[in-house]
């Protein structure tokens, strides 16, 4: 397996990601394109989701959004949905136009925030061949409510407006945690998010437990009805105690999408990413792309 660093523009700044090829590659291999959650970088496990795909045989595209980790754009920690579906879309440009890559046999795969941008672009994006969503957003209000209620909505609103405030003046941005306890100024306000967000992230990460607190002020994603327009094949793997995005909402976008799959497994919203339950789940996605992307009806990969 060959991994190396590379580097798309998108919006006038670049992107760093990383490029995996499988063994033995041929000029046709099926591509898996990838992108994390709220502040999280490609670090924080993307890599062993990667190595594991690229093991079974597709060739795999994991990066970072501009104003994150190794990516260009300022401020740092600035989180915008319109911008990172935009990141993904020059990220989609850039393995189409790789020699050894099928274009008509691309997936995209998400966790948390990044499974939202995933159900969007797969209903938004022409030539989408699979998509994988890993406990993903479905409601981001219903996910604010979900992990602390209208004083957590009345929070980080009142902290959005302060960011807002000093945009429009040109300062410094108001920055608040991605990850923290209860009742604190977190986006994550959740009982364990900040203890799971350090287990994921290695050493020497550029990981920062910070986001320009602006974002609050977005409009959320309401996916919940509109996953019935999801019509390429779309895994929803789902945490039964999913403390940051309500399950419920996940189960239910799996039976709205017209090719939705479900996979439930136990524990909270990083359990997928570590321990055994992330060698159940790797296994089902694996299963799931070999079945929609193998080209050959499943009798073998590229």
């Amino acid at each position: 397996m060959e991994r190396g660093e590379v580097r798309f523009r998108s919006g006038g700044e670049e992107c760093a990601a990383w490029l995996f090829r499988p063994p033995k590659a041929r000029e046709d291999a099926a591509c898996v394109v990838m992108a994390s959650g709220l502040s999280c970088v490609r670090e924080q496990r993307l890599d062993a989701f990667a190595e594991r795909f690229a093991a079974a045989g597709y060739a795999v595209l994991a990066f970072d959004y501009r104003h994150w980790g190794a990516s260009g754009g300022t401020p740092r920690c600035l989180m915008s949905a319109a911008r990172q579906r935009d990141d993904w879309r020059a990220a989609l440009a850039y393995v189409r136009g790789l020699g050894d890559v099928d274009g008509a046999r691309i997936a995209l795969w998400g966790f948390s925030l990044g499974g939202g941008n995933v159900q969007s672009l797969a209903i938004s994006e022409p030539g989408i061949a699979a998509a994988i969503c890993v406990a993903p957003v479905v409601d981001g209000l219903r996910s604010l409510l979900h992990i602390g209620g209208p004083a957590h909505v009345a929070r980080l609103g009142a902290a959005g407006l302060r960011d807002g405030a000093r945009a429009l003046r040109g300062a410094e941005p108001h920055r608040v945690p991605a990850a923290g306890p209860p009742g604190s100024s977190a986006v994550l306000a959740a009982p364990s998010a900040l203890a799971e967000f350090e287990q994921v992230t290695p050493p020497g990460s550029t990981w920062r437990n910070e986001v320009c607190a602006r974002a609050a002020l977005a409009p959320p994603y309401r996916l919940a009805r509109r996953a019935a327009r999801i019509h390429c094949p779309v895994l929803y793997c789902i945490a039964e105690d999913d403390e940051i995005n309500p399950p419920a909402l996940g189960i239910a976008a799996a039976g709205r999408a017209p090719r939705g799959e479900l996979r439930l497994c136990a524990g909270g919203h990083f359990a997928q990413l570590t321990g055994a339950t992330f060698e159940q789940v790797v296994a089902d996605q694996i299963a799931f792309l070999d079945r929609h992307l193998s080209g050959d009806g499943g009798k073998g990969k590229r």
